[in-house]
């Protein structure tokens, strides 16, 4: 539990001594709010933390990865429907004895920003050193340990280093200028060396072309770099005094417009921000419906693994069950023979799916009702929904409760809130949003709304029998057929407002949509990126004296040498992973090398590339299978090594071929062919390192083991495991776990490799 009040002087006043430190449990702050309207209408009922992310509340994912992370104590704060979450964590696993962290909440109805919210826990004495802040509606896999070692030793060096935001290659687009989660982009220019932040923007204007950057701060750092490929991943170590800089400046309202780059500007104090970035672990925020869907996608194709349908921390995951192709079925759904479900799906329990339904790339939640001739593509179906005989839903929402009837279509990018019901042969308009609450006139918050008296004024709303009508008035064929349906049937036509966008926002909707974004869309938006006039990159040493630095590099003042066609590595290792599956359905492997090696040319990526890929997908589908002891997961990665090593040698092999087109000039200075295949042999170690430290820990005990296995099947070679060793030399000894890890094994190679030599002589 949490110190008491008169604990913390003492504390202070030896906050340098270790001991004491390693008492302080680790902290975090749970925002249960988002403090923005970007659900709606579904927040003005429920709140978007207990919102279903594949058919599990999203605080669940937030809280598994606290509690995978270590940390002891965990402050809810509650605003918007506060009862409701109090509610649901008292009846949770987390708030039961055998839980390992303890889960306070903290209501307020007064707070309208996370900058309120920081405040009030501020004033509750509850935080008591370095604490995780983080939202309800994040997923993340990461490991957290090395990120909060170098918050710590920065801090004692420098206490003036009070922020560790965590951060992540994302690519945007170049067309949409949003990342794949439907976020905008962020500027960023950070200290390479340090990895101090310097510059923060997170309201970018696609159409402005240049940016202007204080020149003071090129002039005190020898080196930055500016980054519009990073994504900000909202989890953040503080140190205590943030809480005391959100009391100090009530001004603070946003965490990254206000407090971030107010630090950032800030002259005086000169408190500093540092950024700590992962690469092939998971870090992401549901920050609107576009987002919702993407991870969505990721947790069914086990991108956030462990936290996956079939995880242990959910309740009733056991019910789960995974299937090829990315298909989950809970064992006691009813499926009619001729229903058909399709990849990347999960179907939850108590659902019953009709004659000749299809199903695809969607989640249907528990104790739903599918007819007859259902097509469902795209969508998320949560719980007790009834969807009657010959419905069309592509790309949509639908929330608890809702009741379709016969032939109702659902447009792309569709939301119904909780127990709308719609009545047969309706169409609903794509990016409507109907709910069974009236829209309120101003676009105040959830909270309140949720408060707010019965004489609260709203929008004039078309409800959907109205919307029938207007449209029945102009379609002969579509009365007649109202006419005829059963008027016990809610009416004509359902129960449920349309919302109507504000003023400016229709022409946006489809940038957060959960449904792709239009052809025509991206067609316009292509026409209008290549009418655009070039401008060549600059670079930080020809910045002029104005500090305007160009916003369209990727990285100023560092050339990647990919340029305009660079693409996200982690979105390449999804391809080549969901190509590396087709090979698990019966595909044969020239078919699946094809298929990589298109996907190769059209990315501009490398052989390297793909070695590094297909390794972790291997790796990946080993830790997937059933194990209950580290003998038992070695057995499983081996057999998948031993299966694949065929796959993974062609790429490695295709490393020599392609260095005879890019290496000829230097075979001499540089050993040519057999430097750039040791090369790709070290990434495939480096690869492995990474997995076993941030993606899946649990196999840090066997590195060694399983490195020694790769060297038995020819996968690596004796040079690149002794390059390897030589390259740690110089790192940090965090760096170094593996290696200290495989030393006898080293060891057993060194000494091979001097016999060898003396038999030569």
């Amino acid at each position: 539990m949490a110190q008491k009040k008169g604990q913390r002087g003492a504390n202070s006043v030896a906050a340098d001594d270790s001991e004491v430190v390693s008492r302080v449990p680790l902290q975090a702050v749970l925002l249960a709010d988002s403090f923005n309207l970007r659900f709606r209408p579904i927040t003005l009922e429920r709140p978007k933390v207990l919102l279903p992310l594949v058919n599990v509340p999203m605080i669940e994912y937030t809280l598994a990865w606290l509690d995978s992370v270590g940390v002891e104590e965990v402050f809810v704060f509650c605003c918007s429907h506060s009862q409701q979450v109090k509610d649901y964590l008292k009846e949770s696993e987390w708030t039961k004895p055998t839980s390992r962290f303890s889960v306070t909440t903290i209501e307020s109805h007064d707070a309208i920003s996370a900058g309120d919210a920081l405040r009030v826990i501020y004033e509750k004495s509850v935080i008591h050193g370095d604490f995780v802040l983080i939202s309800g509606d994040t997923i993340s896999n990461m490991n957290l340990a090395q990120a909060l070692r170098e918050h710590k030793e920065r801090k004692k060096k420098d206490p003036l280093a009070v922020m560790t935001m965590i951060i992540k290659h994302s690519k945007p687009s170049n067309l949409t200028h949003q990342t794949r989660f439907g976020t905008d982009k962020v500027l960023m220019a950070i200290d390479p060396q340090t990895k101090e932040l310097i510059f923060y923007e997170d309201k970018v204007n696609p159409s402005q072309r240049f940016i202007s950057i204080d020149k003071t701060l090129l002039a005190d750092n020898t080196s930055v770099y500016l980054h519009n490929d990073k994504q900000d991943c909202y989890i953040d170590i503080c140190s205590p005094e943030v809480l005391s800089l959100f009391m100090d400046n009530f001004d603070y309202q946003h965490l990254r417009r206000h407090f971030v780059k107010g630090l950032l500007v800030d002259d005086i104090m000169g408190y500093k921000i540092f950024t700590h970035e992962i690469h092939s672990s998971y870090a992401a925020r549901i920050d609107n419906f576009r987002s919702y869907g993407t991870i969505s996608k990721d947790i069914l194709q086990r991108w956030t693994y462990p936290l996956v349908p079939n995880f242990q921390y959910f309740g009733n995951s056991s019910k789960v069950k995974l299937d090829r192709e990315g298909i989950y079925k809970a064992s006691d759904i009813v499926q009619s023979q001729s229903a058909r479900i399709g990849a990347v799906t999960l179907i939850g329990s108590g659902t019953t799916i009709g004659n000749h339904s299809v199903i695809t790339n969607s989640v249907v939640g528990h104790g739903c009702t599918l007819g007859n001739n259902v097509c469902i593509n795209g969508c998320y179906i949560w719980d007790n929904v009834i969807i009657e005989d010959d419905c069309r839903l592509n790309h949509a929402i639908v929330c608890d409760g809702v009741h379709l009837r016969a032939g109702v279509v659902l447009e792309p990018g569709v939301i119904l809130s909780f127990k709308v019901e719609v009545g047969r042969l309706i169409t609903i308009p794509a990016y409507s949003k109907v709910s069974l609450r009236p829209q309120p006139s101003i676009q105040d918050s959830d909270e309140e709304l949720e408060y707010a008296d019965a004489s609260s004024a709203v929008i004039e709303s078309p409800s959907i029998t109205s919307m029938v009508s207007s449209r029945n008035a102009e379609s002969t064929p579509n009365f007649s057929v109202m006419e005829n349906s059963n008027s016990s049937e809610v009416g004509i036509a359902g129960v449920g407002y349309i919302w109507s966008t504000y003023e400016g926002e229709h022409e946006e909707e489809w940038r957060h949509s959960i449904a792709p974004i239009p052809e025509a869309k991206l067609t316009e938006l292509s026409h209008a990126y290549h009418e655009e006039p070039d401008v060549s990159y600059q670079f930080v040493s020809n910045t002029p004296v104005s500090g305007e630095l160009q916003l369209d590099s990727e990285s100023t003042g560092f050339d990647d040498g990919d340029g305009g066609d660079y693409v996200d590595s982690t979105d390449f290792d999804k391809e080549v992973e969901a190509t590396f599956h087709r090979a698990l359905t019966g595909v044969n492997q020239e078919t699946v090398i094809l298929e990589i090696n298109s996907l190769r040319l059209s990315c501009n990526k490398s052989h390297a590339d793909c070695v590094g890929a297909l390794f972790f997908s291997v790796m990946k589908l080993g830790l997937e299978a059933p194990h209950s002891s580290n003998s038992e997961l070695y057995q499983s990665i081996a057999k998948e090594i031993n299966k694949w090593k065929d796959l993974l040698k062609h790429y490695l092999k295709s490393v020599d071929e392609e260095a005879s087109n890019i290496c000829s000039g230097t075979y001499i200075l540089y050993g040519g062919l057999n430097d750039c295949n040791l090369q790709s042999k070290i990434e495939v170690i480096l690869k492995f390192e990474e997995i076993c430290s941030e993606t899946a820990t649990e196999l840090s005990p066997l590195f060694c083991t399983i490195l020694s296995y790769l060297y038995e099947k020819d996968i690596l070679s004796e040079d690149a495991i002794l390059s390897w060793e030589s390259e740690k030399g110089a790192a940090d000894e965090s760096d170094k776990i593996f290696v200290k890890q495989s030393e006898s094994f080293i060891t057993w190679l060194k000494e091979a490799s001097e016999e060898e030599d003396e038999d030569d002589e």
